[in-house]
């Protein structure tokens, strides 16, 4: 009976990938913060700007703008390969300091073509929220 069960497990289903829809540029509309060490609310971040650029080759690009009070905007490249699996997402991308990862959940709405993207953060239960809209209109 242990062996059926094992062989169930190995033969389930792969998780489901992304529709083709998925895998386009998006633009950044929301950042918000989750601290869970300060026992304060969510922090919305103001101007936030920017495009994501998922490809269906597993590639990236983000170009991510924030405005940081009075010292005008904060510019974020990054390049790099992306994996899902389920809904966890993983931005692998190489900066000043080396190899790095970002580990995290995200959810699409096909419908109205947005992306939530929640990154794990520092110390574990921070998060980052990144909501993102489609820009390029659907292939015909």
């Amino acid at each position: 009976m242990t062996h059926y069960f094992l062989a169930a497990g190995l033969l389930a289903a792969p998780a489901p990938t992304p529709p083709a829809a998925f895998y386009t540029t998006y633009t950044y509309t929301a950042y918000t913060v989750v601290d869970r060490t300060t026992g304060e609310p969510p922090t919305q971040v103001p101007g936030v700007g920017g495009t994501l650029a998922l490809r269906a080759d597993g590639t990236y690009d983000k170009r991510l703008s924030l405005l940081m009070g009075d010292s005008g905007p904060r510019l974020f490249a990054q390049h790099g390969r992306f994996t899902t699996k389920g809904d966890s997402i993983t931005f692998r991308f190489t900066d000043l300091k080396g190899p790095d990862v970002q580990r995290g959940t995200y959810r699409y709405n096909a419908k109205a073509r947005r992306l939530t993207i929640t990154i794990a953060g520092y110390p574990p239960g921070n998060q980052g929220v990144y909501e993102l809209g489609a820009t390029a209109p659907l292939p015909k």
